[in-house]
């Protein structure tokens, strides 16, 4: 009887060691799996996000944009990547709105969030031009007429002065055949992007135009002077024989007017008045 309860208490003692001894090793938890977009930046400028916001409403207010158009930025941290708001009327964008891009244009945090079909726009652009660093997209109804009878913009006064390397035209036609106007894949904005070239503004027939700057102020006061000018001009050449800025009067008053881009912005953010 002895000897069976010692081995009886053997078996209890052993059995967990037997166990622990088949039980395969613990494996570490797998590290989470990236996007294949990649991971979203933590530490977005709130001061970019904020002046993305203020020039969507900004230029919602002045009709520039409708429930269409949008404005994007360039992401001062990441150069390969860009903020523009989901798809939604400019004039309501807010902050949670903004959602980052890459340069193909795929979203890196859409969460299900509907996208601008033209995001292709940006994307390409900011491909093209790294001295871009915010897109201005819109179907200002005072522009569209220049892209469509090919007389394009020509700068009236010094406030437009940046028109005065010219507006190429882009004619989706003529790279895609009939479509329904969009620029919305990469190949669409590419085309885009090469008629665009080093100018400011590229008007899109039938649709719209395209602003490119170097910072949200300089590129929102390319899109509301080239919607004053294109009324300007169709009244003044209604009017009869129109002596516009010469290439010298347009250069030198350009670089006059690089540093008064704040002194607008300044106001325009006023008449917004506060963001969300």
């Amino acid at each position: 009887m002895r000897v069976c309860k010692v081995v009886a208490l053997l078996a209890v003692f052993a059995a967990p060691l037997l166990i622990s001894s088949r039980a395969p090793a613990q494996k570490p938890a797998a590290p989470a799996m990236a996007s294949a977009t990649g991971a979203p930046n933590p530490q977005l400028n709130p001061q970019l996000l904020d002046d993305l916001v203020y020039a969507n409403r900004f230029l919602a207010d002045q009709g520039v944009l409708d429930g269409f158009g949008h404005v994007s930025v360039r992401e001062d941290s990441n150069p390969a990547r860009f903020l523009m708001s989901r798809s939604l009327a400019p004039a309501l964008v807010t902050r949670k709105d903004i959602l980052e891009y890459d340069l193909n244009g795929e979203a890196i945090d859409a969460e299900g969030r509907a996208l601008f079909a033209e995001r292709f726009i940006h994307a390409a652009i900011y491909r093209a031009r790294p001295d871009v660093k915010a897109i201005v997209h819109s179907h200002s109804a005072a522009v569209i007429p220049f892209g469509v009878t090919g007389i394009g913009l020509r700068p009236i006064f010094h406030m437009s002065a940046f028109l005065g390397g010219g507006t190429p035209i882009f004619d989706i036609h003529d790279v895609a055949g009939d479509t329904n106007m969009l620029v919305n894949d990469n190949k669409l904005g590419d085309a885009l992007a090469q008629v665009l070239g080093n100018h400011a503004v590229v008007l899109m027939r039938g649709h719209g135009s395209v602003d490119a700057g170097g910072s949200i102020p300089e590129v929102v006061f390319f899109a509301y002077y080239a919607d004053v000018n294109a009324r300007l001009q169709a009244q003044a050449t209604a009017l009869g024989a129109t002596k516009f800025l010469t290439p010298g009067e347009a250069e030198k008053s350009a670089k006059n007017l690089t540093g008064q881009y704040g002194r607008a912005w300044d106001l325009w953010k006023e008449k917004v008045g506060k963001i969300d």
